[in-house]
């Protein structure tokens, strides 16, 4: 009998998580317990942080509050690193969007101290992982970093979810979507039994998007608003901590990767980016493999964007005077040899890549062409 010695080590879950709609007073007594001298780390952007005055308000915390700057980067890092030096931090608190989260995780790792995350929209699932995006000081995507632990806690306050924009939660549903349409490709034949949970919770996460997302934006705050949150924060990082870096990116996240470094498109959102990538993964396996289902799919996601408000173009992420030359910039970042995107079961390379992302376009303002065309007939 042969028996596999090596240890796979599996980061599913923060420690513990508090959702409700006022969670973040709820969790004070938790956040207490990790540490008295905290170092709040909030977005650059951050404005309105009344919501924060329930932990201002403990005298048991000394708490210093520091805004990372210009990006999840690692000058970002050193200068926070600084910070809670100064301080004499002994917990790390994240408040605010992805970037912001990613930065308090890798800082809490640097420093080997706690981490509570505090998202402030339903944009990502950065609240949940075990993971931090490093991008450069103008945005870029440069690696990921894996982190030792998920989150000590997860504070999931939907009062404060719910001051955010809708365009972040619409973003949100496109990056949390792609996790079927990437993790079936990449794990779907798989005869792992954690593998096959991450693929199947996906579908789920998929249909709850689908039937749940056009309600959820038209009544904020409201049941379905709730579960569509609890989707895109929770339930997506359920999916990348049971299946692992192969259940959580491929090609949708690649081409997001690829689209940063063009500066055109740094006003889009990552799900944004990453809803338009699935378009094109779509077109790949359409083009690449001859698969048919691939193309009812993408029709059918074309139709639920049509809905709820994600992008189907490059011209609709703010891309509409790139060149060819740049596209390929991108594609060719998209397809290093380090790349998600080769977790697809079929080689890519640069030039199809390209070609995908013009043909979904291309064919996109065929159909609105089409549409338009026959709404003045």
């Amino acid at each position: 009998m042969t028996t596999n010695s090596t240890a796979i080590s599996l980061l599913v879950a923060p420690a513990r998580v508090l959702r409700g709609k006022s969670a973040l007073t709820d969790a004070i007594e938790h956040i207490l317990r990790l540490g008295q001298r905290p170092l709040i780390v909030v977005g650059e952007h951050s404005q309105d942080l009344s919501q924060l005055q329930v932990l201002f308000d403990r005298p048991e915390l000394d708490i210093e509050r520091v805004r990372y700057t210009p990006d999840c980067c690692e000058s970002s890092i050193e200068r926070l690193i600084d910070s809670a030096s100064e301080h004499h931090a002994d917990l790390i608190i994240g408040v605010g969007g992805g970037k912001c989260l990613d930065t308090a995780k890798l800082l809490a790792h640097r420093c080997q101290l706690a981490v509570v995350t505090i998202p402030t929209s339903g944009a990502t699932c950065a609240a949940w992982t075990a993971l931090s995006n490093i991008y450069s000081e103008s945005g870029a995507f440069l690696y990921d970093v894996s982190l030792a632990k998920c989150p000590d806690l997860l504070v999931l306050d939907y009062g404060i979810v719910a001051t955010a924009s809708q365009r972040t939660l619409v973003a949100g549903i496109g990056d949390a979507i792609a996790k079927w349409y990437e993790a079936s490709v990449s794990s779907g034949h798989s005869a792992q039994t954690l593998l096959i949970a991450a693929v199947q919770q996906a579908r789920v996460l998929r249909d709850i998007l689908f039937q749940k997302s056009a309600s959820a934006l038209q009544n904020p705050g409201g049941e379905d608003w709730q579960e569509v949150v609890d989707a895109t924060v929770l339930l997506a990082g359920v999916i990348g901590g049971l299946g692992g870096a192969q259940c959580r990116t491929v090609a949708a996240h690649a081409v997001h990767n690829g689209l940063t470094h063009l500066p055109g498109s740094h006003h889009a959102l990552h799900g944004e980016k990453v809803a338009y990538g699935i378009l094109v993964q779509l077109r790949l396996q359409e083009m690449l493999q001859g698969d048919r289902l691939a193309a009812t799919a993408r029709q059918q996601l074309l139709d639920f964007y049509s809905t709820i408000g994600l992008p189907k173009t490059l011209a609709d992420l703010g891309l509409s005077e790139i060149t060819i030359a740049q596209l390929h910039h991108a594609a060719t970042l998209a397809c290093k040899p380090d790349s998600d995107l080769h977790r697809l079961p079929f080689a890519v390379m640069p030039e199809q890549l390209v070609a995908a992302m013009v043909s979904t376009t291309i064919i996109e303002v065929e159909n609105r062409l089409v549409g338009a065309g026959a709404e003045g007939s």
